[in-house]
């Protein structure tokens, strides 16, 4: 059998109909005849190409309100029949060979993001002939065509003009129409299994990931790793996904990692000016101020040797003066604003390199599932949105958190949820002043968290202290106290808690249970 193909009988059945004319009328000036029913056989004679009904060809009517249209042996055969080998069979049952089958499908995905959709609006936007349809053609490659993109029509249409719709392509083509039918059912699964109830324990049989591919990245963490990005089919607002990046070099997959931790830790701050500076997926500095500037001071204050090379994120519009500071005192991979006005935009010109991301504040929803890969399996779980308020809070020690140490120790807490664990963050006047990130130690996190505020020359007496789990012994307490900490929030519920509690009365210290952890491996 030869490679090439001349299709002689195409049939066409598509809902989004992008291009569609074009695509017919050179098959149709290619001598090819044309099937089709419905919208699509209205919208081909409408554009004056001649077409013949799947109802005349099958000798069978549309039935069931057009449930049934093209489930028919003399449809399906001709599709599915192998060249060579059932031509007697086809011959006797006078079924015609059809070499190339354009489809797409009902919009489901479409239907069910509408406000307000029904049950059975969602049941007749499933598609049953469509999928049938592309199945078939794709399983017989070797003798059938099948396309279910319209971006796809150029290259296929010129094949045919060229006689040269070889094997090759039909085999990319092949490969496309399982996909394509692989993420249709995954939608159609992901509406229906949460809606009745299909699952043990919230969570599915199996687990259908819905991401769509945004873009091959130059490699991965290192640069023999291939990587690339995909992003959900309905990103929320404030998300990566739904970025608009001004200049700059292309994202790598580290600037992308470390850029959405920067995002999910600035939009905890929605009530004030605040600015993060991430490095390695860690926080290397935050802090909250009366405008960006004074924020972005204090958060480049904690650990200015880290933040070379950093993300900085903010929650307010960059402006011309704070753009002028940044690249007056440090190298920065990615900016991330809701906004930039025309001066900051000048400014950061002169550095063509920086990649500059503009991402609105607004649809920020905390996320869908959490994803890691693991060697033979993948782990699922929500993400981590839990949250603490005032009265949430519980102190145990015999001295109460002052009001301004409050403040300190909530925006602490905030900060230590994005911190690797074991997690210490060192805070003062609404700005960290030292962070001790993923240590297997919580004394040593302790000690290093003293160590980077130390050596940027910030007294860490008067702060208060966050640590994203329990202590499991007093070490961490006495070492906070050496370091002149007033207060710490941490989660409680250790068998030693008495032992803990009794050490930060010791040290006159404010303790505050938060009943909930943040631990991030």
């Amino acid at each position: 059998m030869s490679h090439n193909i001349t299709p002689r009988r195409a049939l066409i059945s598509v809902s989004d109909k992008s291009g569609l004319v074009e695509f017919a009328s050179r098959l149709a000036a290619s001598g090819v005849e044309i099937l089709s029913t419905g919208g699509t056989a209205q919208a081909l004679r409408d554009a004056g190409i001649a077409v013949k009904d799947v109802s005349e060809h099958t000798a069978f009517p549309e039935i069931m309100a057009g449930r049934v249209k093209t489930l028919h042996p003399k449809i399906h055969g001709g599709i599915l029949g192998r060249r060579g080998t059932d031509d007697a069979v086809m011959t006797q049952h006078g079924i015609a060979p059809i070499d190339l089958v354009i489809v797409n499908l009902y919009p489901f995905r479409e239907t069910i993001d509408k406000p307000g959709v029904t049950l059975e609006e969602a049941v007749e936007n499933i598609d049953i002939g469509g999928p049938a349809l592309v199945r078939a053609a794709a399983k017989n490659y070797e003798s059938v065509g099948v396309v279910v993109s319209p971006a796809d029509y150029p290259e296929v249409i010129t094949a045919i003009e060229r006689g040269a719709f070889d094997l090759e392509l039909r085999q990319r083509l092949m490969a496309k129409a399982f996909d394509h039918t692989a993420d249709y059912d995954r939608a159609i699964a992901n509406h229906f299994i949460p809606l009745f109830g299909a699952q043990e324990k919230g969570f599915p049989q199996h687990y259908h990931a819905d991401y769509q591919l945004h873009g091959v990245l130059r490699y991965g963490e290192n640069p023999h790793q291939q990587a690339a990005f995909y992003t959900s089919r309905k990103p929320a607002g404030a998300t990566l996904a739904t970025a608009k990046q001004i200049q700059g070099k292309a994202l790598s997959y580290n600037n992308l990692a470390d850029a959405d931790a920067a995002l999910q830790t600035v939009l905890r701050f929605p009530e004030h000016p605040a600015c993060i500076i991430v490095k390695h997926a860690n926080p290397c500095g935050a802090a909250l101020g009366d405008n960006i500037l004074a924020a972005y001071d204090a958060a480049h204050r904690c650990d200015s040797t880290s933040a070379f090379g950093g993300i900085i994120a903010f929650n307010r519009g960059l402006d011309g003066e704070t753009a002028r500071e940044i690249i007056s005192r440090q190298f920065v991979e990615v900016l991330i604003a809701p906004a930039y006005d025309d001066d900051a935009l000048q400014v950061l010109s002169q550095k063509p390199n920086i990649r500059v991301l503009e991402i609105k504040s607004e649809g920020h929803t905390g996320g869908e599932w959490q994803l890691t890969s693991i060697h033979g399996g993948l782990l699922v779980q929500e993400w981590d949105s839990g949250i603490i308020n005032r009265e949430n809070l519980s102190t145990v020690s015999e001295r109460e958190p002052a009001p301004e140490e409050l403040h300190d120790l909530l925006f602490a807490w905030k900060i230590a949820k994005t911190v690797k664990s074991n997690a210490i963050v060192l805070a003062k006047n609404r700005a960290t002043i030292g962070i001790g990130a993923g240590q297997t130690s919580r004394v040593f996190a302790s000690q290093i968290a003293v160590l980077k505020a130390q050596s940027e020359g910030l007294d860490t007496r008067g702060s208060v202290l966050a640590s994203d789990a329990f202590f499991p012994f007093r070490d961490g307490v006495d070492a906070a106290a050496k370091a002149g900490v007033r207060a710490i929030i941490q989660p409680g519920g250790s068998v030693r808690d008495p032992e803990v509690i009794a050490a930060a009365n010791e040290h006159g210290i404010a303790m505050i249970f938060t009943g909930i952890r943040h631990f991030r491996h």
